[in-house]
């Protein structure tokens, strides 16, 4: 078997790559890639992905970095696994920001958590459903914390309790799908968790079957090898409202902090915009009903 054959960002990857595009130029038009979510409008549909721990595992100061070029790059911050202190200070940066959530085996903390995003003006939660396990199959053990997987009746309790909208992250299977719209999930990211699981589907290749599932009933966020603007242009092609990039910020964080995150979101909105203008997209809506040619 070749090395690294069941690594599904190494799958991932190569299937975004076997997508082309085609150029149109007759009747385009500067393009304007701005969309709205959960009532609060955005420069573009680019945003971070749902990091966490970066003091930890980066160095003291990281997870401010980030927040803080999120922030001043326009574009919307997911943040995840962060202790009441530290999603404050991420708002404190002045950005937009959706808390992620684990799958707590005490299901009060998710309440607790909730509660409290709400009182400090986050736009919206996650749940992230694809942590529940270890790598052996059993609990997964988190800072301490245990984890339990998600019943559709826990999460159906879970979005019923907020006015915040509720995000299921960590769906690949239109069986997940299907269980958060019966819960009232009011977004999906579509994930395998940075290959969470080997061998996992890429998310741009389940990705139309969930849309047409969703019918544009509620938002469905990709991550997964997300690092350009023409990945984000692919992914809405192919049904997705938004994309999320994670590890090239981390890269960025190290290299130049804060400025360095904010130079790479708009980069890559930068490189969706000419996707757009040579693809005769002039909106969002436009991207939608574009078609894509796979080479494989």
């Amino acid at each position: 078997m070749a090395e690294n054959a069941g690594n599904s960002n190494i799958i991932t990857r190569k299937y975004l790559d076997s997508l082309l595009i085609q150029t149109r130029y007759m009747n385009a038009d500067y393009p304007d890639p701005s969309f709205e979510l959960y009532g609060k409008e955005f420069p573009s549909p680019i945003m971070t992905a749902a990091l966490s721990h970066l003091d930890h595992f980066m160095f003291e100061g990281a997870a401010k970095e980030f927040a803080q070029g999120a922030a001043d790059s326009g574009l919307l911050t997911w943040y995840g696994m962060a202790d009441e202190e530290e999603i404050e200070m991420i708002l404190s940066c002045g950005g937009t920001l959706i808390e992620v959530i684990k799958p707590y085996a005490d299901r009060d903390i998710i309440y607790k958590k909730i509660e409290h995003a709400k009182e400090k003006g986050v736009l919206a939660v996650g749940i992230d459903i694809d942590h529940a396990f270890s790598p052996d199959g059993g609990p997964d053990e988190v800072s301490g914390y245990t984890m339990a997987p998600m019943t559709t009746a826990e999460l159906t309790d879970i979005c019923s309790s907020t006015d915040l909208p509720v995000i299921v992250k960590g769906v690949l299977s239109l069986y997940d799908t299907e269980e958060a719209l019966k819960a009232g999930a009011r977004g999906i990211v579509i994930s395998h968790h940075n290959n969470r699981i080997e061998y996992a589907v890429p998310p741009l290749k389940i990705l139309p079957e969930i849309a047409k599932e969703i019918d544009n009933t509620i938002p469905i966020f990709v991550d997964c090898e997300i690092k350009t603007g023409m990945d984000a242009f692919k992914a809405i092609a192919l049904g997705a409202d938004a994309v999320c990039i994670g590890r090239p910020l981390m890269t960025a964080i190290k290299d130049n902090g804060a400025q360095g995150v904010c130079d790479y979101l708009k980069k890559a909105e930068a490189e969706l915009k000419k996707t757009m203008a040579f693809t005769g997209c002039k909106s969002i809506a436009d991207i939608k009903n574009y078609k894509l040619i796979t080479t494989i």
